[in-house]
C-alpha cells in the first residue's frame, strides 16, 4: 500500500488546492481520487470515511482527516511549515485566516450570477488592494526579511503566493502598487518544490470555468 498521502476531492481548486500548495511546498508527493459524480459523493459518505459528511477528505498517516483547516494544520505541523514557537504560529494564523477570507472571495467569483459579477469583481479589487495586500505589504517592508514570520519558510508564504496568483488571474495588473509583495512573489514561486508544483502538467488546478459549475452542483447538491 502506497505512503502517499491521498486526496479526494473534485477535479479542481476550491478547498483542495491549498492542502494541494502544502504538500506541494513541502515536497511531498500525493495521490488523487476525484469525485465525478453524486454517486461517489455518496458511496464515501455511506462507508463512514467523511465524519461530517464533506470533502475534502484526506487519507494520510492512517488517518481520514476531513475540515480543511484541520487537514492544512496538520501538514504545517508535520513538515515544519508552521513556525518556531507558539507566538510565531499565532503571526502565522492571523496572516494565513486573511489570505482564507480573500481566498474565499476569488474562489466564488464563478458562482456569482450574472448580474453580481461586476459588484462581486469590484468587491475583491477593493478588498485585496485596500484591506488586505497593504498589510502583506508593510510587514515585508519593516521587517525586511524574504518571509512573512521568522525569517523561515512558513504556509504563510505558502498560501499568500497562491492568492497572489489567484487575484492576479483575477486582475493582471492587481499588484501594481505593491513592490514588496512583486518582489515576495518572484522570490517564493523560485523555491524549488514551489517552481515544480507551477510547472505546467503538475497537480496544480486551472480556475475554474463557468462551464464547470453545473457538474459540480450535480455532485454536491
Amino acid at each position: 500500500m502506497s505512503g502517499k498521502p491521498k486526496l479526494y476531492y473534485f477535479n479542481g481548486r476550491g478547498r483542495m488546492e491549498s492542502i494541494r500548495w502544502l504538500l506541494a511546498a513541502a515536497g511531498v508527493e500525493f495521490e488523487e481520487c476525484f469525485l465525478e459524480t453524486k454517486d461517489d459523493l455518496i458511496k464515501l459518505q455511506k462507508d463512514g470515511s467523511l465524519l461530517f459528511q464533506q470533502v475534502p477528505m484526506v487519507e494520510i498517516d492512517g488517518m481520514k482527516m476531513v475540515q480543511s483547516r484541520a487537514i492544512s494544520n496538520y501538514i504545517s505541523t508535520k513538515y515544519n511549515l508552521y513556525g518556531k514557537d507558539l507566538k510565531e504560529r499565532a503571526l502565522i494564523d492571523m496572516y494565513v485566516e486573511a489570505v482564507i477570507d480573500l481566498n474565499e472571495l476569488l474562489m466564488t467569483h464563478t458562482f456569482q450570477p450574472s448580474d453580481k459579477k461586476e459588484q462581486h469583481f469590484a468587491t475583491i479589487v477593493d478588498k485585496a488592494t485596500n484591506r488586505y495586500f497593504p498589510v502583506y505589504e508593510k510587514v515585508l517592508k519593516d521587517h525586511g526579511q524574504d518571509f512573512l514570520v521568522g525569517n523561515q519558510f512558513s504556509r504563510a508564504d505558502v498560501q499568500l503566493l497562491e492568492t497572489l496568483l489567484m487575484a492576479e488571474e483575477c486582475k493582471p495588473d492587481i499588484l501594481a502598487k505593491f513592490p514588496h509583495l512583486q518582489s515576495f512573489k518572484a522570490r517564493i514561486s523560485n523555491i524549488p518544490t514551489i517552481k515544480k508544483f507551477l510547472q505546467p502538467g503538475s497537480q496544480r488546478k486551472p480556475p475554474l470555468q463557468e462551464k464547470d459549475v453545473p457538474k459540480l452542483m450535480k455532485i454536491f447538491h
